[in-house]
């Protein structure tokens, strides 16, 4: 059995339910390895959360965060498709938007708009830039994704200038609330995603001040912003779960559970009695 549950992706069986294998890397850790239909719904997601409302929400306390823009030299580390790097330099930043996939700068170099920023493929973990090279520096939901995530933090910490600001933003996945649709559905994805991806930090939007601390910034403030959905329409870009576009081949929802699941949901927005709750956090500290 254990040969054919590695095969297969499932690690076993509990209570007759299936029990996944933790995936290696996510989807977004390893965007220029996935096939190009499932990379281009997956920079389709990247643009769909830059319009979402409470991804709005949470990006405009990034800012407020980061501090002044006008005249500052900022990097942005793990830019997706450059729609903030571009407001920073339409604020008056000479930006440098960076990722770690050759498929999402060319992505944003695509949309790129004549401001003053710079696309360069790069690993957060390993910048290649000199110390103190940037005023600051903004890191969002992108640490989740890293082997090293403290690593990666005294990278941003290494190439901001004293005085400067590091702002991080990520997702605390485990805060993951829900009302509206049978509690066993609830538990069984609640249960099966949190499976698949224990490797990959499901709680660092959490982690994040402390991780700040040590890294020997100060001035460390922690601003937990909680986004909430109330109807199916405006949660599947954000919560890839309660998103039936996203293939079964992602293994976001147990395949024993997929049309319950979903029907589910239709039938929650259909009542008007659907609540999806998430918390993100934006952190930030001054060098």
């Amino acid at each position: 059995m254990g040969d054919h549950a590695q095969r297969s992706g499932f690690a076993g069986l509990e209570n007759g339910r299936v029990i996944p294998e933790p995936l290696a890397r996510t989807p977004f850790a390893q965007l220029d390895d996935v096939p190009q239909p499932m990379l281009a719904l997956l920079i389709g997601a990247l643009e769909s959360m830059a319009t979402n409302p409470e991804i709005q929400r949470v990006r405009r306390v990034a800012w407020d965060a980061m501090g002044p823009i006008s005249g500052r030299r900022l990097l942005d580390a793990g830019c997706g498709t450059g729609e903030v790097a571009r407001e920073l330099a339409e604020a008056g930043a000479d930006v440098v938007a960076l990722d770690h996939s050759t498929a999402t700068v060319a992505a944003a170099a695509d949309r790129h708009d004549g401001s003053p920023v710079r696309y360069i493929n790069g690993d957060v973990a390993a910048l290649d830039f000199p110390d103190a090279s940037f005023d600051g520096v903004r890191c969002e939901r992108v640490l989740q994704h890293v082997d090293d995530p403290d690593r990666a933090i005294a990278e941003l910490v290494r190439v901001t200038r004293p005085g400067g600001r590091v702002c991080v933003v990520d997702t605390d996945w485990e805060s993951v609330a829900v009302d509206g649709l049978p509690a066993d559905l609830i538990d069984a994805v609640r249960a099966y995603f949190t499976g698949r991806w224990q490797q990959h930090h499901l709680g660092m939007g959490r982690t994040l001040r402390r991780r700040l601390v040590r890294a020997g910034l100060r001035d460390v403030i922690a601003i937990p912003v909680v986004c909430y959905f109330t109807h199916p329409s405006q949660v599947g870009h954000v919560l890839p779960m309660f998103n039936p576009t996203v293939p079964p081949e992602a293994d976001v929802v147990p395949p024993d559970v997929r049309d319950a699941w979903f029907n589910a949901i239709d039938h929650a927005g259909d009542r008007d009695e659907f609540l999806a709750v998430l918390t993100i956090w934006v952190a930030r500290g001054c060098r």
